[in-house]
């Protein structure tokens, strides 16, 4: 904004106070003229208003009146012109200009009431190039600071300095609220209320409000229609229009940074869920190579297996979440920090699989920063304390070294069927209680003799030729009744457990048909 002090410097002799003294620095939102008795009507406020004083100067009580009048206006300067009608000042005016608290400038005869109106939008235009410059040097600043490894840190930081106010970011994921300076924390509590109330509502636009007596803006940091968070500023001055520029910028900038953090995310999960299927088909050292490559950390010898099985009503960022939570089977660790920590996620239809770390001297036990976190997540929640519990159901793996993991899957996974929602089971097999429905459905099997290939198969220990041999059929033929079986009993028949469990069964059902016959 231009100031009296600065435009009555810019004219010198042109233009100068009444008094002996300068220009206070007032700002002045423009310059207008008029000899009307009451040019209020065409006035907004704050402008520097030009006359030949013909409207009031014949007497001190219509100069006390019309001053009157522009100091309701908020008029706070008064240029007075000299010539034809006054040659002097008179004392009165003087003196209502003071009662008014208006500052009273002389303009000289023959002085054209233009050159004022022409230095004044001088000044304007040096005043916007300034803040144009100012504006896009601190735009590039803070462009560069959205590169950094802590961009949103400095990013807030800058544009804080900038308005020297302060800023604060919050994101809708519920990672810590970045602000600055320190003080703003007083603010935050308001700021997230604020934002979950914009929320509920849909996407947002900017907003303002108040919190603690001070005049805050809220705008939502949008991708599309998804908001990532929300930037809350407190200016420690009226905006410019450089100054909003900036805050556009800034929120701009917060976009983009959130945009490539989803899709750096996104490649990530891709990444994490191909290494983790090959680690379950029996590939380690693929899943190795593909592990290291995409900065997952190198993969533990010894791992626990998770399955999980969410309802169709809960989503998977809250089947995550609720997981460490469920009533655990006696004897099994809290998994906590190990959810926290798990690099390795795969999902095959309605089943989740977690590879969790086993560690090899401590237990996996929840941490406080764990449950600061589901603290944190709750309160960015809100109104999700009220939904229902989520519907999810898991089983747990013994430890078990990597190459074990494709002969446990089978198992974990019919087990996983029996488990009541709400509940986290442990994975210890019983498999002497399914062999004997295994055999029960090889023998009602009735396309091929599954029950003679698979004991005989059983009986060799794998060995094709030997076993298709004592069938007295070709071994492919042999291979198509056991990758036959294998499917229809959902078991690795190679999984020294299933094959143990299942050959006692199939013996006492040999021995039993024997004793009938």
């Amino acid at each position: 904004m231009i100031t009296l002090l600065q435009l009555g410097t810019e004219l010198g002799s042109e233009f100068f106070s009444a008094s002996s003294g300068t220009f206070r620095a007032i700002e002045i939102s423009g310059v207008h003229v008029s000899e009307l008795e009451d040019p209020t009507t065409y006035l907004d406020g704050g402008e520097l208003l030009l006359t030949t004083g013909m409207p009031f100067a014949a007497s001190a009580e219509d100069s006390q009146a019309y001053m009157r009048r522009l100091q309701d206006k908020q008029v706070r300067a008064l240029g007075l012109g000299l010539g034809p009608w006054l040659h002097s000042v008179p004392d009165h005016v003087v003196e209502a200009c003071q009662l008014a608290n208006i500052e009273l400038g002389i303009v000289p005869d023959q002085i054209p009431f233009q050159n004022i109106s022409r230095a004044y939008w001088r000044l304007a235009a040096r005043d916007q190039a300034s803040d144009l410059m100012g504006s896009l040097g601190t735009q590039t600043a803070l462009a560069r600071a959205a590169v950094r490894p802590d961009a949103i840190n400095a990013v807030v930081r800058g544009l804080a300095e900038a308005l020297n106010g302060w800023a604060a970011y919050l994101s809708a994921d519920a990672l810590p609220a970045t602000y600055y300076p320190a003080s703003t924390a007083s603010f935050l509590d308001e700021l997230r209320s604020e934002s979950m109330r914009f929320r509920r509502n849909g996407v947002p636009s900017a907003s303002t409000f108040e919190i603690q007596g001070h005049e805050v803006a809220l705008y939502p940091i949008l991708s599309g229609t998804k908001i990532h968070g929300y930037l809350g500023i407190g200016a420690g001055r009226k905006p410019t229009k450089a100054d909003r520029q900036i805050i556009m910028t800034v929120c701009t900038l917060l976009s983009l940074r959130s945009r490539q953090r989803e899709l750096s995310a996104s490649t990530h999960q891709a990444l994490s869920s191909a290494t983790t299927k090959l680690l379950l088909h029996g590939q380690q050292e693929a899943a190795r190579l593909i592990g290291e490559e995409a900065g997952l950390g190198q993969i533990p010898p010894q791992v626990r297996i998770l399955l999980y099985r969410k309802g169709p009503s809960t989503d998977g960022t809250t089947a995550l979440q609720a997981i460490a939570s469920l009533d655990r089977s006696s004897g099994l660790p809290d998994i906590s920090r190990a959810l926290r920590d798990c690099k390795l996620h795969y999902e095959q239809g309605t089943t989740s699989y977690l590879i969790l770390s086993e560690p090899a001297e401590r237990s996996l036990v929840a941490e406080p920063a764990a449950q600061q976190t589901a603290i944190s997540l709750a309160s960015m929640a809100g109104d999700q304390f009220n939904s229902p519990a989520p519907e999810v159901r898991a089983i747990l793996s013994q430890a078990l070294p990597l190459a074990e993991i494709p002969s446990t899957l089978s198992a974990l996974r019919r087990a996983l069927d029996s488990v009541p929602v709400g509940t986290l089971a442990s994975g210890t097999a019983d498999f002497d209680s399914s062999a004997d429905t295994w055999v029960k459905t090889l023998q009602e099997y009735a396309r091929a003799d599954l029950f003679s290939a698979v004991s005989s198969y059983l009986r060799h220990r794998g060995r094709w030729e030997e076993a298709s041999r004592e069938l007295a059929i070709h071994r492919n033929s042999l291979r198509h009744r056991i990758t036959v079986a294998q499917e229809l009993l959902g078991a690795n028949l190679d999984d020294p457990d299933v094959a143990a469990a299942l050959w006692l069964a199939l013996r006492r059902a040999q021995k039993k048909a024997h004793h009938g016959s």
